[in-house]
């Protein structure tokens, strides 16, 4: 490996885990979900690190198809920008709908009041929820929870916008092993980058007492999806 190549590698690094903890929307999500669905570390480690991939794969592929094809800079950045725009509104569209399955299923979990006469003509009253009526697979156990899937297709949309700027050098200079390098280091310190902080924020919130707000886990998670999103279409984070 060159010395332009290191430096642009060392560089690709910084970049990517810059760009990582800025953007709350690569971490906040997965912490979000792993408190509501109550992952294992295993489990967090697994989605976090297929959306991770997505999320970088997609825009590597971009970058190096585009520039291979001699597409200008600025109609990739374009192209880049549109996509950040649809996984944003995706992610808060997404966040709002969970976070109104949220509100309905803590709700039928909340215990009210019956009263009715016995057959000697006492009156009694008695406390009881919904939360075990009409119980889901999907989302108890049985067939696979589509959720997380839901929240890897957001992530395939999300662009990787630092990351097309890097790979002009190389690739002006007809380096595609420089590029490949460049791409590589990047996606990792991404993905790392995303790894470590979801784990530290998931061992914090598994700290918290929530007490009576968790039946409210899930509404509390679509809200913070919700948020994120609309951080990134509102914001521009």
């Amino acid at each position: 490996m060159n010395s332009e190549v290191a430096l642009l590698a060392w560089t690709a690094a910084a970049i990517g885990a810059t760009h990582t903890l800025l953007g709350p929307d690569h971490y906040v999500p997965f912490v979000a979900m792993a408190r509501a669905w109550k992952w294992s570390a295993w489990r967090t480690t697994f989605w976090t690190t297929l959306c991770g991939v997505g999320h970088v794969l997609s825009s590597v592929l971009l970058g190096l198809a585009g520039l291979a094809l001699g597409t200008a800079v600025g109609k990739l950045e374009w192209i880049e920008g549109l996509r950040g725009a649809t996984a944003g509104w995706l992610l808060f569209g997404f966040g709002l709908a969970y976070a109104a399955w949220g509100v309905k299923k803590a709700l039928r979990g909340e215990k009210h009041a019956h009263a009715h006469l016995h057959i000697d003509g006492a009156p009694h009253a008695h406390e009881h929820d919904h939360s075990e009526e009409h119980v889901h697979a999907h989302v108890e156990g049985g067939a696979p929870n589509m959720t997380p899937w839901i929240l890897f297709t957001v992530f395939v949309f999300g662009p990787c916008e630092p990351l097309i700027p890097l790979l002009i050098y190389p690739a002006a200079k007809h380096s595609w092993t420089g590029a490949l390098v460049v791409a590589g280091v990047f996606s990792l310190a991404t993905i790392g980058t995303m790894l470590v902080v979801v784990h530290l924020l998931r061992l914090g919130v598994s700290r918290l007492p929530f007490g009576k707000l968790e039946r409210w886990s899930h509404a509390l998670a679509g809200l913070a999806l919700a948020l994120c999103g609309g951080a990134v279409t509102f914001l521009g984070l």
